[in-house]
């Protein structure tokens, strides 16, 4: 039995007036003194966002992502005196996060470039201390893929890493949407309190709500708390352009869930609160990675990646989320791993059919985006009175706005 195919979902269906006034700028004092907006099957109410804890049921399990936002825009000025940007999107030699950012001498990444038209040919170079130590740190332009660039950098000192260059001389890159530039407050507020694996090009934004009373709160009502990672690509800010969304490309993610997630997810019985988008794109990644391994179980890496129509093309409604679940176990097992590593491009739509996320907690998303289609599709398509009630309420929007708890 196939899930409802959503390709000619027009995306109009999906706007509402947002004006610049209604964005957050800037971030809250106080994390968890943002706004609450509560949906608990169709009913609407508000709170502040420290009292989640009592909108939780005691014995649930919350999944949070622990990516970390990395300084990704590196800065360089031509001898002509030209400012070209190297936005890092993603690592390509090697691909591996972790260890391209232990690299030393030489890495290469999938870049966005501003001011493209004045970078032709050549190379860029950049003076900088590291250490206490002079390097050069060199960026020389590679073949185009789509609308990234391959760059390689190289630079002379053998003691600095990749992630000390981008620690000491990146820039933390916040949306575009905010329209300013980034302020070093932005540095610690633009991550959750719980992050630590280094790869976002963008927060999980849904998380910068928490604050250690908050997560303490939740585990001394016995909440069970479990993280895994998705990093999260540029891609999450690009817009629907095309009127039905079968001619939207998604962008690939990079997803990482423990054994120790997996076990967990298992014992609730595959149930679980995600905590934002990202969290949910992986769970329910994670389940379709398992039906690929029910009739796979040799499957390369490769082939568990989700793909962007993979819920819509397979007849997967018969496979319990905790037997995909036990799938994916059994793979680590056979391939002694203590981690799945894969990717996803998984678009989320109204007629998809959640398996493992049970509710949801979100920021509130941009007019025509996948984010909001992902949100209808999880309240049964009753996305409006939510935003309605939010606009209505002044609600901050987006990255730094207010939050919500969906349970449809």
């Amino acid at each position: 039995m196939k899930q409802e195919d959503p390709r000619h979902i027009h995306i109009s269906a999906f706007d509402y007036p947002l004006t610049d006034d209604r964005i957050a700028k800037f971030p809250l004092p106080e994390r968890d003194q943002s706004k609450l907006l509560v949906y608990h099957h169709g009913d609407i109410s508000e709170d502040l966002f420290t009292s989640l804890p009592r909108y939780i049921p005691a014995g649930s399990l919350m999944i949070f992502n622990n990516t970390k936002v990395i300084q990704a825009r590196l800065h360089f000025h031509k001898s002509s005196g030209a400012l070209i940007e190297v936005f890092c999107l993603e690592p390509a030699r090697p691909a591996d996060y972790a260890l391209n950012f232990q690299q030393t001498g030489h890495v290469a990444w999938l870049c966005m470039i501003g001011n493209l038209k004045k970078w032709k040919e050549g190379t860029l170079l950049r003076q900088m201390t590291v250490k206490g130590r002079p390097l050069t740190l060199t960026a020389m332009r590679g073949e185009c893929h789509g609308t990234s660039h391959w760059v390689d950098f190289s630079w002379d000192n053998d003691e600095v890493t990749f992630a000390d260059i981008l620690e000491v001389f990146g820039e933390l890159p916040i949306p575009p949407y905010l329209n300013r530039k980034t302020q070093e407050s932005d540095k610690v507020t633009y991550q959750t309190v719980y992050s630590k694996i280094k790869g976002s090009v963008a927060a999980p934004t849904a998380g910068l709500h928490f604050t250690p009373r908050v997560l303490e709160a939740l585990r001394a009502k016995g909440v069970d708390q479990e993280e895994l990672t998705l990093h999260v690509g540029a891609g999450t800010f690009k817009p629907v352009k095309s009127e039905e969304i079968e001619g939207h490309q998604m962008h690939t993610e990079y997803i990482s869930v423990s054994r120790a997630t997996l076990l967990k997810l298992i014992e609730h019985d595959a149930q679980a609160i995600a905590v934002g988008t990202t969290s949910v794109r992986t769970l329910e990644s994670l389940y379709h990675v398992g039906v690929t391994l029910a009739s796979h179980p040799d499957a390369t890496e490769e082939e568990l990646c989700v793909g962007q129509w993979q819920p819509y093309d397979t007849a997967s409604a018969e496979l319990p989320a905790v037997d995909a679940l036990r799938h994916v176990l059994r793979y680590l097992d056979r391939h002694d791993m203590e981690t799945l590593h894969t990717s996803t491009r998984v678009i989320i739509a109204p007629g998809y059919r959640y398996r493992v996320v049970k509710a949801m907690i979100t920021n509130f998303h941009q007019p025509r985006s996948t984010l909001l289609l992902l949100v209808s599709a999880f309240v049964r398509g009753n996305w409006r009175p939510i935003y309605d009630y939010a606009l209505a309420h002044r609600f901050r929007f987006l990255s730094y706005g207010d939050s919500s708890l969906l349970i449809p």
